[in-house]
């Protein structure tokens, strides 16, 4: 690579050679000089690259490549004039320990400057797979700052690490240094990290989004998804109070997500039982009509209804329906089983309930004579 760059500053030497022999035995003047057309020079090849890089992204049809070109336009000027620079500085022939000052100085800018460059390309990127992905990705627009500040710790790592090579630093202590930090910071923060982790595969997994009702399993705690971070999620309960899960809880827990599937659809059940000795096809026919009749029921799919059992005391049907979103379920149960009552009552259908008979076999001898005295 460093012979690359020699030929390179060789060859632009040789280009203005014949310019540099008019001030033959001035190194000072030559350096000058050398820098000065580094100016125009730099600025027309930078003009003339962008230029035909521009002809060819008009061609596309995406601005992410015009984008690139324009951000790329700024690290190409100042290469090369850290090239020019650096050569007008040997040609002044000043001593050799300011002279690598200024060489080293120059090539630290140009490590400066394409970190930079690299960072703005990441971000971009990142914005754009972010976007354009589909949920099963890793990158998505909640993890974007996640990835965003570590592609940007990345780079900068390595630009340190050339740095440091440029100026001949040795790395060894910083490394042994960073690796106790590391292990420290481990140990001290593992709670966290381990939120965070479960909270980028959450991201990425999507098992449930913004929007959605989920159920825990574990505590049978049910709210509306607000926010997923990358520390925690947020419930919004049926109290309206909002209740903060650890990602890392979430991450270990099943979820039931009442919002998923191929639609946001929900399926409600109600459960009626009718008396022994009813009319089960009138109880049928005004079950499949309450359903049909509620206006929070969706006509498709259709409601359905199933004989489940002969219970202990009653024949029990269950209701089935689809609703168009789980926050409905409340609702749509309370206006069901409300007429479901107000309609057998007017068929005397009978909804059995609990309830004990007593028979008394034989009065004891005790309250039977209490019973004739009292008589008496």
């Amino acid at each position: 690579m460093e012979n690359k760059k020699l030929a390179v500053e060789q060859s632009y030497e040789s280009l203005i050679e014949p310019l540099l022999q008019v001030f033959e035995g001035q190194p000072i003047l030559q350096g000058s000089v050398f820098i000065l057309l580094t100016f125009i020079l730099a600025s027309l090849l930078t003009w003339l690259i962008t230029k035909i890089l521009k002809a060819i992204t008009s061609r596309t049809r995406t601005y992410l490549d015009d984008r690139l070109v324009n951000i790329a336009k700024m690290p190409i000027y100042y290469s090369l004039m850290v090239l020019g620079f650096s050569t007008g500085i040997r040609q002044m022939e000043l001593s050799n320990k300011i002279t690598g000052m200024w060489v080293l100085g120059f090539k630290t800018f140009g490590v400066i400057i394409w970190m930079i460059f690299f960072i703005r390309i990441s971000k971009i990127i990142l914005k754009q797979l972010a976007w354009l992905g589909n949920k099963h990705r890793l990158i998505q627009p909640q993890t974007l700052p996640l990835f965003d500040n570590l592609s940007k710790v990345l780079i900068v790592i390595i630009a340190l690490y050339i740095g440091f090579q440029i100026w001949n630093i040795d790395m060894t202590a910083w490394l042994a240094s960073a690796g106790v930090v590391g292990i420290a910071v481990g140990f001290a923060a593992k709670d966290t990290l381990a939120n965070l982790f479960s909270g980028v595969f959450i991201l990425a997994d999507a098992p449930y989004k913004i929007g959605d009702y989920i159920v825990l399993d574990a505590t049978g705690m049910r709210g509306k998804v607000t926010q997923i971070g990358l520390r925690s999620t947020r419930l919004i309960t049926r109290d309206d109070v909002e209740v903060t899960i650890p990602n890392s809880i979430m991450g270990n827990s099943q979820v039931i997500n009442q919002s998923g599937g191929p639609y946001p659809k929900f399926r409600v059940r109600a459960k009626v039982g009718v008396a022994y000795g009813s009319d089960i096809d009138i109880a049928r026919n005004i079950l499949i009509d309450i359903a049909q009749n509620e206006p929070l029921i969706c006509k498709k799919p259709e409601p359905r209804l199933r004989l489940r059992q002969f219970g202990a005391s009653s024949v029990d049907f269950e209701l089935l329906g689809w609703i168009e979103d789980p926050e409905l379920r409340g609702r749509t149960l309370d206006r069901i089983y409300t007429t479901i009552y107000n309609k057998f009552a007017e068929e005397n259908i009978e909804i059995p309930y609990s309830k004990q008979d007593l028979y008394i076999k034989e009065m004891p001898e005790r309250l039977c004579k209490y019973s004739g005295t009292a008589k008496k």
